[in-house]
């Protein structure tokens, strides 16, 4: 098990409402776990948000601060509920209504990594699947539930930015010919998760740089979204998905030449977003 699930970092002075978030780029793999799988090193790795973390790394310096995985996806996943347990992968667990997650192998104990490539030989005592929960999952959504309350209680609303990456082929089954590629998904659970004004201007953020940009499809927002997104009671939460061809060797999972452009360029988006919560204007709009 890692030595911690997260890493949180707060700024000097909180400024903004806006909190950033960070679920699936953690690479602590439990020495354990990769002799339990049947996938290599680096197999293994394709479902991690690689980097997303380090894009992230700057938001602090705009009084916001960023929580961020250090438990691998392929473990445990934090943006799964604590209950979407697995049959097909944890021993003893029975599901009576039909998840397309767990149905998938995605539930919080994933089956399986991108395309669809099993973890694991067999399955696991309901015993270990318990355990991560309790010492990863518990521990990261009370410290991302704390920093939402301490948001709204200081600013009178709460802004989650909850920051994913996605591989360059997801957009193949929904892209439109004769327009430019999507490069950033901006999902808010087809507007039941943050307040319309919000969203439009972080996507006039990231249109303004450059960057096509589309909702909801194929990501609309998981367990954090749902969770801690409730416009009516001034929670808002936006789940943002990037193209890692931006900024990495998708097969070697590494940096590519982009790397540091894109990050300059996305700081810049990131300092955009965090003054939407400077003010509370959202909660003022809503008055």
């Amino acid at each position: 098990m890692p030595a911690a699930p997260y890493d949180l970092t707060l700024p000097e002075r909180l400024m903004t409402s806006v909190v950033f978030a960070s679920p699936h780029s953690g690479r602590d793999y439990p020495t354990g776990f990769l002799r339990e799988s049947i996938l290599d090193e680096r197999t293994i790795r394709s479902s991690e948000d690689a980097f997303v973390d380090q894009l992230l790394a700057g938001v602090p310096q705009f009084g916001a601060p960023l929580i961020a995985a250090r438990v691998p996806r392929a473990y445990l996943d934090l943006n799964r509920a604590a209950d979407e347990l697995d049959p097909a992968v944890i021993e003893g667990v029975r599901i009576n209504t039909h998840n397309p997650r767990i149905s998938s192998g995605l539930g919080v104990i994933p089956r399986v990594v991108a395309g669809g490539r099993a973890i694991y030989r067999g399955k696991i005592p309901l015993s270990e699947a318990c355990r991560r929960i309790e010492t990863c999952w518990r521990p990261y959504h009370a410290c991302l539930s704390g920093l939402v309350d301490d948001a709204r209680a200081r600013f009178g609303e709460s802004i989650l930015i909850d920051m994913h990456s996605m591989p360059h082929e997801a957009m193949d089954a929904v892209a439109s010919s004769g327009r430019r590629r999507a490069e950033i998904v901006i999902g808010d659970r087809f507007g039941t998760t943050a307040g319309a004004a919000l969203v439009e201007r972080i996507e006039a953020a990231f249109v303004a740089a450059g960057f096509p940009t589309v909702r909801n499809a194929p990501f609309a927002g998981a367990y954090v979204a749902q969770t801690y997104g409730r416009p009516a009671q001034r929670m808002h939460a936006v789940q943002i998905e990037m193209d890692r061809s931006l900024y990495m060797n998708e097969r070697e999972i590494r940096p590519n030449g982009n790397f540091t452009g894109f990050k300059r360029i996305l700081t810049g988006i990131l300092a955009e977003i965090a003054d939407i919560g400077r003010t509370g204007e959202l909660s003022l709009a809503a008055e």
